[in-house]
């Protein structure tokens, strides 16, 4: 199968600087994202973690709003 893949990127030109790039922006980006983990505030962290349960305490209290009201 690599046959398929290799033999007609062998006919194009310059063709090897795409490895390369694409490796290059996936290390830029790992390395970014880890460098804003690791300095991204505390506080910042615990109020984006609580987002999804703060989601479902206003639908659980939006739904029992509801079925008091009927």
């Amino acid at each position: 199968m690599l046959k398929f893949v290799k033999g007609p990127l062998e006919s194009i030109e310059g063709v090897e600087i795409y490895p390369i790039i694409s490796l290059f922006i996936f290390f830029i980006f790992f390395t970014a994202l880890f460098w804003w983990v690791i300095t991204a505030k505390k506080e910042y962290i615990r109020k984006v973690s609580d987002i999804p349960l703060e989601l479902e305490e206003n639908t659980c209290i939006d739904n029992n709003l509801k079925e008091s009201k009927s």
